[in-house]
């Protein structure tokens, strides 16, 4: 077998297993966001994936209903720090979070719904991070170094974990990054995949 037709093999096992173990989640978690802050319970937006194509992205909904009208039409000081710093590390203190999302987001539970995008071929169990396309316009032009990368990152499916994931997540600035993504993309091998799975439970952990 291939590298790709291994991988796609373990992403299917390893994304049904988890669906199965968490199943108590998918009926738990969509209670307390109605609870918390009413409907909707899945937050849906586009990323770009493999060869630059865009597809729908699934979480648990961590912010209040109407967030990107409240910070590109009403919050125009966070719109500017958000643009003129690193998007991971501006969304520390985002009001629009929830008190449910801060939580759901320590642990990384919002990024669940995540895995019917590996099912469906769009994700990969393990990738580079799943950029938004303006995310990727602003960080590159505020990080021009990092334009060498991104072809190299968008060669493969993006993924739930990542090597950034398990090595500090919003603390590593977008340039550092960028290049831990183009590396796993240049050097790809299953055992290595492996390894980033068995770090991801206790980097979910440890940000609690």
């Amino acid at each position: 077998m291939t590298y790709e037709q291994q991988k796609r093999l373990l992403d299917l096992v390893v994304a049904t297993l988890l669906i199965i173990a968490f199943l108590p989640f998918w009926i738990i978690i969509p209670i307390l966001i109605i609870f918390d802050s009413g409907l909707p319970i899945l937050f849906q937006h586009q990323r770009i994936g493999k060869g630059g194509r865009e597809f729908q992205i699934n979480k648990f909904r961590s912010m209040v209903p109407g967030a990107h009208e409240l910070l590109h039409k009403r919050n125009k000081r966070l719109l500017r720090k958000f643009k003129d710093g690193d998007w991971k590390i501006a969304a520390k203190e985002d009001p629009r979070i929830t008190r449910l999302g801060r939580l759901l987001r320590a642990l990384t539970i919002d990024e669940f719904p995540q895995l019917f995008n590996v099912l469906r071929g769009e994700m990969s169990m393990v990738g580079p991070r799943a950029y938004m396309r303006s995310e990727l316009k602003e960080q590159t032009k505020k990080y021009p170094e990092t334009r060498q990368y991104i072809k190299k990152i968008l060669s493969i499916k993006p993924g739930i974990t990542g090597p950034w994931q398990t090595s500090g997540r919003n603390e590593i600035p977008f340039a550092k990054r960028a290049k831990m993504d183009a590396e796993y993309a240049s050097n790809l091998a299953l055992w290595k995949d492996i390894q980033i799975l068995l770090k991801t439970p206790k980097a979910m952990i440890s940000k609690w």
